[in-house]
């Protein structure tokens, strides 16, 4: 199988891109990014580190991003699993790129930029539910902005309300697998949406 390994031999098979690839990047908010982002309650935040890449989804029951000015981004780091892979990369090395989602709508717009990791209590305070807020806050400045092509959501049929879900295996099928059966199963999964509940903050 042959690598390509040259910038060039890589161009060559697929051209140059059109104009408006290019014209459609911003380098701060403008408008109507800043539209398309308040209406993003999803986001998947990739980053990379000395030990790999990383990717993980950030939700929120509002915008998942708060805009602290034009250039400047804030996510908070909600309950999780505690393995703290995106948080290390960040502390290792800043580069991170954001893809913001918007069910029903085909288009993703990313952000690249740069990111760090902020324990301040006021910023924290912005993002409280009740008695709860955030450990910690990803604040991203933005290197630049734009709107993704639609055809891979438009292939996957992401937003057709087709349910393929059916047959998959559980969580807790999948870490009885990996762990002999010392950890998972049946049990786990039926425990996993009351403890979901309790720990959703």
């Amino acid at each position: 199988m042959r690598r390509i390994t040259r910038i060039a031999d890589l161009e060559a098979l697929y051209g140059t891109p059109p104009s408006a690839a290019l014209r459609k990047v911003a380098h701060r908010l403008t408008p109507l990014y800043r539209q398309w982002i308040a209406a993003s309650r999803l986001c998947i935040v990739s980053t990379v580190g000395p030990d790999g890449t990383d990717g993980s989804p950030r939700g929120d029951e509002v915008a998942v991003a708060l805009e602290l000015d034009p250039q400047t981004l804030a996510l908070p780091d909600w309950h999780g699993n505690n393995r703290l892979d995106t948080l290390r990369n960040i502390v290792a090395d800043p580069r991170l790129s954001l893809l913001f989602l918007v069910p029903g709508s085909n288009n993703v717009v990313r952000v690249n930029g740069r990111a760090f990791v902020t324990d301040d209590t006021d910023l924290r305070d912005r993002f409280r539910k009740e008695e709860r807020r955030p450990a910690t806050v990803i604040v991203v400045e933005i290197g630049e902005i734009y709107v993704q092509c639609a055809r891979a959501l438009l292939r996957a049929r992401t937003w057709a309300g087709v349910d393929d879900s059916d047959g998959l295996p559980t969580v807790g099928q999948i870490l009885a697998e990996m762990t002999d059966g010392a950890e998972g199963g049946a049990a786990y999964d039926a425990n996993w949406g009351p403890r979901a509940a309790k720990t959703l903050w």
